[in-house]
This record gives structure tokens, C-alpha cells and sequence, in this order.
């Protein structure tokens, strides 16, 4: 059987293609706007046709003229379109909002390939935008279509990703039957959002016997190399030989070189900061003096994650586009520094063989704006089962 085809809209660095690959799937044209995302996606992927620029500016007949496929001959489209509008006056006015433009051009894409299969990603926060209608519509466009559309929220650590991560996922087929992944790994833990409770898996404490375990920090980072604050190397090796899990081992893939493993510079108040925070601290465990002056008008209840420091046995916290302290839990459990662009694509599930482009701040926004690939690798085997059997289906059928 033939591997089935994709193409990747808002790619990114291509957290979602590297997942859909891993199943076998092929993409065929990918499209970002973000130069260095777009470099990343070809040095990854180089037998994928990638434009940059925006993506008002790309013809879908062309594309697919140019790719040589028929319409409806697409195997699945892949993207998470941006959804800004949220106006809840003029609820059927949503895709005249210029903020929604790019879901409309998503659409357009969907008109002229008519795709079998359709998966759109974006955050649990949009299921509140314009109380609800931006979903609505996403929804309401996709059946007019001929689609049959469902939507739930996903975390990622229960399909093996060491993150309290949350993913809205919308899964369209053109025939029934197209649903989401089952969770796979054991990890209880409260949405961090408003909102959307109907649409999350609750895993009960018998799930545990059932289910893999979680993975967690340590079996995801602690094999790699010690490194200092602004330091590491983009190439490196591994160094001595250090005892790694199961999970390090699948992300490891014999490579042979390390990349990417480099971290930010921490000024001389950071690193004086971080010096009283312990395991599962945070900034509550600075002395007053040390905090910055808009912290020291904070509750303590108020910004928890905010320099914080994990510990070895729990998730990371959401990867963010910035390694910054003041963002989020970004310090390293043992070592005095923030965690490096390696660790944090470690975190996102990314094989070490992934090489990120660009600056080290670009490649910490690449990594943090992705999708987890082992999120979308457990998407990409419910597609692919969806798909053979349709495909086994219809062959039968010609047969008989």
C-alpha cells in the first residue's frame, strides 16, 4: 500500500509532520511564514516541497496542480490556523473578522483539495472565544463541507509526552468513524483552563494498572550532558556514557551527535535568585529583597510557576516560546541554569536527530510553538487505521 499524504499549513518547525512521518505518512507541501521555522521544516524534511511567506499569498490550485494530484486525492491536511475574532454580537459575522483570516484561507485549501481527512490544533482557549461561536463555526464550516467533525481536548503527557500540556484537536473525515487517540500513559491532572471539562479524558486511579506510566522529567532530560548558564554547544557529543530510560533511548535513535544543546546566559540576580529555590520551588522561595519590584507587590498565590524549578520526578510545565524565568518553570532541577533548546525539545518529544535553525531565541519559539510529536504520532495511528480501513473497504467493494 502506497504511504498516505499530507500537507502541512502553519508547519511551523513541524512538530506535527515529524509525528505524522513516524507512522508513515508523507507530506507533500508545507507552508510557514516564519523563515527560520521554514528552515528547520527543510532540513528535516527535505523531500517536503516548503514555501515561506504568508499564507493569503499562496494558490491552492496551483499547489495542487503543481503537486499533481486530483482533487479529493489528498490523504489528510494538517494545521492549526490562528483564531483571534471573538466578537460574541455578530457571531455569524466570525470569518469577515480579519483576525479570523487565517482559518479562512485554511478553508480555502480544504475547497480546493477536499482532503479525506482534516486535523486542526489550536489551544483550550479558543473553545471561549466569542463565547463559544469561534468553535461553532469551525465546526459549522467543516459539515457544510461534507465533513464529519469532532473535537476534544488532548494532554500530552497521557500519550507519553513529559508535559502538563493541553491541545484542542478538531478530527474531520469525509466518512465516519475517525476518532480521537485513547490515552496511552497514566497521568492525573487537572486542566489548567476554564472551561472545555466535557472534553478532556479524566483517567481514573484504576487507569493506572491499565496504562503505561507517565514520563517523567528526569526520564526525559537527565541523560544529557552537564552544561553551565550561556553555555553547551550546538554540536556536541554525549559525552560519557550516562544511564538513560526508555524514552531518552526512543529519542536518542543511536545518534551520534547532539544538537542544539545550549542555554541561555542568567544575569548575576537570576543566578543569586536561583540559588534559594529548591526542587518544586518557585518565587515564593526567593528572599523579598531579591525579587523583581513587581513581584514583591504579588501574592503568594498569584504567578505559582513563575521561577520555578521542577523536580526530576513530575511533568514539565507547557514549553513556552521563551526560556525566560520570569515566564514560567524554566529552571533545570540540579544545575544552575534554565533549561537548553535540546531540553526543551526533549520535553516537546522531538528525536534528537531534529536540528533547529536560527538563533537560539528563534529555536526556543520554534520548539515551544510545535506540537508534541508524540501528541501527533498517537493522532497520525487513529488516521492511518481510519484511512487503511477505508481504503481495504473500497477495494473490496471494486472487487465484489
Amino acid at each position: 500500500m502506497k504511504p498516505f499524504n499530507t500537507i502541512d499549513l502553519f508547519a511551523g518547525a513541524g512538530g506535527i509532520t515529524e509525528g505524522f512521518r513516524q507512522v508513515g505518512f508523507n507530506c507533500l507541501f508545507a507552508n510557514d511564514f516564519n523563515e527560520n521555522a521554514v528552515e528547520t521544516f527543510r532540513l528535516n524534511h527535505p523531500k517536503t516541497w516548503v514555501t515561506c511567506g504568508r499564507v493569503e499569498d499562496q494558490e491552492p490550485s496551483k499547489i495542487r496542480e503543481k503537486l499533481g494530484i486530483g482533487k479529493g486525492e489528498l490523504d489528510c491536511m494538517l494545521g492549526g490556523p490562528p483564531c483571534q475574532g471573538f466578537s460574541i454580537y455578530a457571531p455569524d459575522r466570525i470569518l469577515e473578522d480579519p483576525r479570523n483570516s487565517m482559518f479562512r484561507h485554511y478553508l480555502r485549501f480544504i475547497d480546493e483539495f477536499a482532503p479525506k481527512c482534516i486535523l486542526i490544533e489550536n489551544v483550550p482557549g479558543m473553545l471561549s472565544l466569542g463565547g463559544g461561536k469561534v468553535v461553532d463555526t469551525i465546526l459549522r464550516e467543516l459539515t457544510n463541507r461534507g465533513y464529519k467533525t469532532s473535537c476534544k481536548i488532548l494532554l500530552a503527557a497521557h500519550y507519553g509526552v513529559p508535559q502538563n500540556r493541553w491541545r484542542l484537536i478538531f478530527l474531520a473525515s469525509r466518512s465516519p468513524g475517525l476518532f480521537h487517540p485513547d490515552p496511552t500513559h497514566y497521568h492525573d491532572t487537572r486542566a489548567n483552563f476554564t472551561g472545555g471539562a466535557s472534553l478532556t479524558t479524566r483517567l481514573k486511579p484504576m487507569d493506572a494498572l491499565i496504562l503505561k506510566p507517565g514520563v517523567t522529567l528526569r526520564d526525559a532530560i537527565s541523560d544529557l550532558p552537564l552544561i553551565e548558564a550561556g553555555g553547551g554547544e550546538d554540536v556536541a557529543s554525549y559525552g560519557r556514557k550516562r544511564k538513560f530510560s526508555k524514552y531518552a533511548e526512543e529519542l536518542r535513535e543511536n545518534s551520534e551527535v547532539l544538537f542544539n544543546h545550549t542555554a541561555n546566559k542568567l544575569s548575576s540576580i537570576n543566578l543569586e535568585r536561583l540559588s534559594h529555590i529548591p526542587p518544586g520551588g518557585a518565587w515564593t522561595d526567593i528572599p523579598f529583597e531579591l525579587l523583581p519590584a513587581g513581584m514583591k507587590r504579588a501574592r503568594k498565590s498569584d504567578h505559582t510557576k513563575r521561577y520555578g524549578r521542577l523536580t526530576w520526578d513530575s511533568l514539565a510545565c507547557t514549553m513556552l516560546t521563551k526560556c525566560d524565568p520570569h515566564w514560567g518553570a524554566v529552571f533545570h532541577p540540579e544545575q544552575l541554569r534554565t533549561f537548553s533548546v535540546r531540553e526543551t525539545a526533549r520535553i516537546q518529544s522531538f528525536p534528537d536527530r531534529y536540528r533547529f535553525l536560527g538563533n537560539k531565541g528563534s529555536q526556543f519559539e520554534q520548539v515551544g510553538n510545535a506540537v508534541p510529536v508524540l501528541l501527533a504520532k498517537a493522532i497520525a495511528n487513529t488516521m492511518k487505521a481510519h484511512l487503511t480501513l477505508k481504503t481495504n473497504t473500497a477495494r473490496a467493494t471494486q472487487n465484489y
